[in-house]
């Protein structure tokens, strides 16, 4: 086999000091050649140099340079079968012809030159063979009197002869030429096929990325609302609490024991997606020790979507007690709500709980005292959800709760990753209005 380009051009230096061969041995091989044909071409000068009345040397000369030129049979296969065929009346170079032939077949020379320079070099060989051919057989005419060979004898002789010197070197030329090919197009195709499973691996890697990153916004989202939800009424009975504490210890009580249960509800809810996270962290520890298989990257992620998407979170039927848990701290609140109630899917009903919720907790820190309207309504293909809330009351003490800006967001990214719509924005009574509508498709059995 030989070397491609790209490796010829990855040795640089090593590969190009040989002049045109690209290894040592493949210049050692074409130097014994070309020193075997020189001694072959000077011996058969001698008889050549007797028969064309030359000196002796001159023959010997002529032989030795003309076999040298089987030296550059690789950079020049067209040059050594040419010279090979002007040297055949001379019956030399028998083996530069042979070798020539060979690497002519097996090079990347057009296959039209390659058929050309064999029919010329058949046709000498053939036109040599015939009379010299002739000429024996009338030196054995001579010496013996009663032999007649009949007219097809030198012609077959001849093309047998002609046949075995030019015809299995060129066949085998031809047959190592295309297994050259073809180990370069294999070589090629593995290439190929390994520069795509590179991209494979890359693009899995970036799904996997991205499916940590949106696995790390959704845990995110979930502990926002936990978090700012809950705290925020601690913070507003809290506040309640320290102003009646004095004036009506058994409200204060009350306050003190609402207080105590969203704590723990809140704590509860933290446990239980602090357990959803070291579960994931033992899954992506496993993962690293034993190597999953490249296919099965996207079936985990698929996997791991599918898991998020079905766990166990709020649903539409607590949103009374959401709504009475804002009524307790002190906000007033009105839930309507319109059409057929149905069960939707896990996803749809914790979305939907979820922006409502985030709206009332801006309620609480945005417009204290303010007159809310939760409005729910069940569709044929959707459900819609809008929660208005009016002007804030001048009267009402400020829990001066702190905001992080990602509540709006948060309810937009929920929204738009259902295909839903997500719209809020102020009204013109001076208040603020949050609405969306979240395709549900066909009802959960």
């Amino acid at each position: 086999m030989t070397t491609t380009g790209a490796h010829q051009d990855a040795a640089g230096m090593t590969a190009r000091g040989w002049w045109w061969w690209g290894r040592r041995r493949s210049a050692v091989l074409d130097i014994g050649l070309a020193v075997v044909s020189a001694l072959e071409c000077g011996l058969e000068g001698v008889g050549f140099a007797g028969k064309a009345g030359l000196p002796v040397p001159v023959g010997v000369l002529f032989g030795l340079m003309v076999g040298s030129v089987l030296l550059v049979r690789r950079r020049w296969p067209i040059v050594v079968v040419l010279v090979s065929i002007a040297v055949t009346p001379a019956e030399m170079g028998y083996l530069m012809g042979i070798v020539g032939l060979y690497t002519l077949a097996a090079s990347e020379v057009p296959r039209r030159f390659t058929a050309a320079l064999a029919g010329m070099s058949t046709v000498a060989v053939f036109i040599v063979t015939v009379v010299r051919v002739r000429q024996d057989v009338a030196q054995a005419d001579v010496g013996q009197p009663d032999f007649d060979p009949s007219g097809w004898y030198v012609p077959t002789v001849a093309v047998f002869m002609t046949l075995g010197l030019n015809a299995p070197p060129v066949l085998f030329g031809l047959y190592i030429g295309a297994r050259r090919r073809l180990m370069e197009s294999l070589r090629e195709r593995a290439d190929s096929l390994e520069q795509e499973l590179s991209l494979l691996a890359d693009r899995a890697e970036q799904r996997a990325q991205w499916a940590r990153q949106e696995e790390r916004r959704r845990i995110a989202r979930e502990m926002h609302d936990v978090v700012a939800h809950r705290v925020s009424l601690m913070v507003v009975h809290a506040a309640a609490l320290q102003a009646v504490a004095l004036k009506d210890p058994q409200k204060a009580v009350k306050n003190a024991a609402l207080v105590g249960d969203m704590g723990r509800q809140a704590l509860t809810e933290l446990r239980e997606m602090l357990g959803v996270l070291r579960e994931d962290a033992a899954v992506a520890v496993m993962s690293q020790v034993s190597p999953v298989p490249l296919a099965a990257v996207g079936r985990a992620a698929a996997a791991a979507a599918a898991e998020a998407a079905s766990e166990d979170g709020p649903c539409l039927d607590a949103l009374e007690r959401l709504v009475e848990q804002s009524r307790q701290a002190g906000a007033v609140v009105e839930l309507t709500v319109s059409g057929e109630a149905r069960v939707y899917a896990a996803e749809v009903e914790r979305t939907a709980y979820r922006v409502v919720q985030e709206a009332l907790t801006n309620v609480h820190k945005h417009a204290a005292g303010a007159k809310v309207i939760v409005r729910l309504a069940h569709r044929e293909a959707e459900v819609a959800m809008q929660v208005e809330n009016g002007p804030s009351d001048a009267e009402a003490a400020d829990a001066h709760l702190p905001s992080g800006g990602n509540g709006l967001v948060g309810m937009r990214e929920r929204v738009s990753r259902l295909g839903g719509v997500f719209v809020s924005g102020p009204t013109d009574g001076g208040g603020f209005r949050v609405s969306a509508v979240l395709p549900v498709g066909e009802p959960a059995l």
